[in-house]
């Protein structure tokens, strides 16, 4: 599993937002376009692409893409 890869996944459930602004350290609850509704996509991009069931709460608990990168990559197989 790539942290790369996760980024763009996760860059792709945003139609507005420039793919520059996604990296490791972005804190995605700051970005203009995040939503609850960009939240559900990315739990379910997030189960298709890596078969793991996200919380609410662990959205909430994650700051940047790679903290939520992190609680993926430790519930993948």
């Amino acid at each position: 599993m790539e942290i790369k890869e996760f980024i763009q996944n996760f860059a792709d459930q945003f139609d507005d937002t420039d793919a520059s602004e996604f990296n490791a350290e972005t804190v995605f609850h700051e970005l203009d376009e995040y939503s609850s509704l960009i939240a559900l996509s990315i739990i379910g991009m997030v189960d298709d692409e890596y078969g793991v069931t996200l919380t609410g709460n662990e959205m909430k608990s994650a700051v940047t893409i790679e903290d939520l990168f992190n609680i993926v990559k430790s519930k993948v197989g």
